[in-house]
């Protein structure tokens, strides 16, 4: 399932300009074209903790797998609508990835193996992410159909992993029909609000890394297929984090400073990019350490920071659609400015500045506590 969760959506941002010649999109539009996985992120996390109580999360996972097949295809198709509407389709599928892994590892691991396993499925996520932004720009060259064909190469991971979770939807069932409660969602804790935020901050760095530095450095004199290998390394850094992570913090239950070190080392990637262009494979390391550290934290804490499976998936749901509602306005925001200022140095200010807020919030969320759930609420099965 990880290995479906980024591979359709990072190489659009290498193919963006080639998606912007072909199709007469402005960078306006082309951040829209990035910004909407996000935005339907935000949209569709808020169902999955209800859906899974009713239907059972195997189930739901064998579906979302199918309907991002039907995206990824619809999405490939040579119409500008269905550019879209396909992104759209298969986004909503993998949010219901997103949300049901955090709850799935909360329900089956070990406390103590958290962070491990979920630094596991992360490197699985972004070693065919990695990959992804890496081959992209050299299949749309190669294959018939250009980019449209380079846009759909995944589909046989997909299909693949629906195959694989079909036998495991015999032992999956619903929670309602066991009698089990629907945790409420934790609106009124302060952690977890600390948890979504720095969820959605980092994500924010990461989907704005994603759409727009391959046109950042092509706008510099790179190019498609550098920039596109540059994006690669990027993620391959990012991967060698999010595996060396547990590891390195082995035993810690308090993340605070790892959180607000990576998150720093994200702001100081920024930074080099805006002050020392020519210098874009430090950027690139600074941004890949951060990021990969990061983004395993920010999902490790919506395990960990939960009491139960229920709790978790409550938790993630939260932390997924505020989160991505906030990560949403990055590639937007960045089309939005290098249109008005013809130039990519107040874009990627913001981003350095938006870093240390990063680190602010990734201090509170890296605490070893629980979120507060009211029992009263538990009981009621709402929230």
């Amino acid at each position: 399932m990880a290995a479906n969760l980024r591979t359709t959506l990072t190489g659009v941002g290498t193919l963006l300009p080639e998606i912007e010649r072909g199709s007469g999109l402005t960078s306006s539009w082309g951040g829209l074209l990035s910004t909407l996985p996000l935005l339907t992120f935000a949209a569709t996390s808020p169902l999955v903790a209800r859906a899974s109580h009713r239907w059972g999360s195997t189930r739901l996972l064998v579906a979302s797998l199918g309907v991002l097949a039907v995206g990824t295809v619809v999405r490939s198709l040579p119409s500008v609508i269905c550019l879209f509407a396909g992104t759209v389709i298969l986004s909503s599928a993998i949010a219901f990835g997103n949300v049901l892994l955090p709850a799935l590892i909360r329900r089956s691991v070990p406390t103590h193996r958290i962070q491990s396993v979920s630094a596991l499925y992360v490197t699985v996520m972004g070693l065919m992410a990695a990959v992804s932004s890496g081959i992209s720009a050299p299949l749309a060259h190669t294959v018939p159909g250009s980019w449209h064909t380079a846009l759909a190469w995944g589909v046989a991971f997909t299909v693949a992993a629906f195959f694989a979770w079909l036998p495991r939807m015999r032992g999956d069932k619903p929670q309602a029909t066991a009698g089990g409660s629907h945790s409420p969602v934790p609106w009124r804790s302060r952690i977890a609000w600390q948890v979504t935020f720095f969820m959605g901050l980092q994500s924010l760095a990461f989907y704005t890394a994603v759409a727009w530095l391959p046109s950042i450095l092509i706008d510099r004199g790179a190019s498609s297929t550098t920039a596109g290998w540059m994006l690669f390394y990027y993620q391959v850094v990012s991967l060698a984090a999010s595996s060396l992570l547990p590891l390195l913090t082995r035993g810690r239950h308090d993340q605070r400073w790892t959180a607000a070190g990576a998150s720093v080392l994200v702001a100081a990637g920024f930074t080099v990019l805006v002050a020392a262009p020519a210098l874009s494979v430090v950027a690139c390391t600074l941004l890949g350490l951060g990021g990969g550290a990061s983004l395993v934290l920010a999902l490790t804490f919506q395990s960990q920071r939960a009491g139960s499976s229920g709790e978790a998936a409550a938790l993630a749901g939260m932390a997924q659609s505020i989160g991505y509602l906030v990560a949403a306005a990055g590639p937007l925001l960045l089309g939005i400015l290098h249109d008005t200022t013809h130039s990519w140095t107040l874009p990627l200010t913001v981003l350095a500045v938006l870093g240390i807020v990063t680190a602010v919030a990734g201090h509170g969320a890296g605490r070893d506590r629980h979120i507060a759930v009211p029992h009263e609420a538990v009981g009621r099965g709402g929230g």
